[in-house]
């Protein structure tokens, strides 16, 4: 019977075969700003319109998102937190959490992101009225 040679894990090989997929996912990423950066959605026609606010006129969570991805890019917080704020957040989440991930993967440690339930229903609710609040009257400054 044959084996499967795996890298060491203690080797440069090893360490770059454990950071291949953190850098790909960096690479999409960055690709994915890299674009938003570039291809301005304040401008009309370049990106589709959310279907929830062209169907109902309701905001849903993720509008604005490519508008503060945007402003993040050009280095402009307060439009991107004025445009989507828990966005700003996610970005910021991703950020720490991809930097977990390299740091465990250089280290040769596992990498499990097994989150609470108690966590994941405070994030949806938090999500929730954050929808809800923007598509109140009183909620005009949350909208994008």
């Amino acid at each position: 019977m044959h084996g499967v040679n795996l890298p060491d894990p203690g080797t440069t090989r090893g360490r770059a075969a454990r950071l291949a997929v953190p850098a790909g996912v960096l690479a999409a990423v960055a690709g994915a700003f890299a674009y938003v950066g570039a291809v301005d959605p304040n401008e009309p026609g370049h990106y589709p319109a959310c279907p929830l606010l062209r169907l109902t006129g309701l905001y849903c969570p993720g509008c604005g998102g490519l508008r503060s991805a945007h402003a993040v890019v050009h280095g402009d917080l307060p439009a991107a937190l004025q445009a989507n704020a828990p966005a700003v957040l996610g970005y910021a989440g991703f950020a720490v959490l991809w930097t977990v991930w390299v740091v465990r993967a250089v280290r040769g440690r596992p990498t499990r992101l097994d989150p609470p339930p108690v966590l994941l229903w405070t994030l949806g609710t938090l999500l929730l009225v954050f929808t809800v609040v923007r598509n109140l009257p009183f909620g005009g400054w949350l909208h994008p």
